[in-house]
């Protein structure tokens, strides 16, 4: 839960402001869309592989 303090006479624009940058930070939204599409495990894996293997051969390595 998100707890935002807002001073006496102070915008909602700025209220609404941190607020934002605040949930941002948190990586609510982040976590909630990772949680909607589940991925199995070998699946995650061979992904992070290629990409592994993918950023090797175009950054780094010998040339």
């Amino acid at each position: 839960m998100l707890i935002i303090p807002v001073k006496e006479g102070e915008p909602i624009d700025k209220a609404l402001k941190k607020f934002k940058k605040k949930f941002e930070r948190t990586g609510t939204l982040r976590s909630l869309r990772k949680r909607q599409a589940f991925s199995k495990p070998s699946v995650v894996k061979r992904t992070q592989r290629l990409r592994a293997i993918y950023k090797q051969e175009t950054y780094g390595g010998e040339q």
